[in-house]
């Protein structure tokens, strides 16, 4: 599924238009990354826990000319699955 199809989905099953399905895609999508990139995570009991990781610099190996290269830290987002959402998918 794509946006425009979550968004289609939303639209139909919650009686909205289009447009304000869209609307409310868009600003769940934005304030995800407004809360993760502020640091804090975003829990939706049933459904999972959006947060940010840090990860650990390391060593990696470029394939296609096996020279070993240095990958700094960063930090990056993750998403654990609540107990709901992994009932629905068994």
């Amino acid at each position: 599924m794509n946006k425009k199809e979550l968004v289609e989905q939303v639209a139909e099953r919650s009686g909205l238009s289009k447009n304000k399905a869209e609307l409310v895609v868009n600003t769940f999508m934005h304030q995800t990354q407004d809360s993760l990139s502020m640091g804090n995570a975003l829990q939706l009991i049933g459904f999972g826990t959006f947060s940010v990781t840090d990860r650990a610099a390391r060593k990696g190996r470029n394939p296609q000319t096996g020279q070993e290269i240095h990958i700094p830290a960063c930090k990056m987002p993750q998403f654990k699955p609540g107990n709901k959402l992994k009932e629905a998918i068994k």
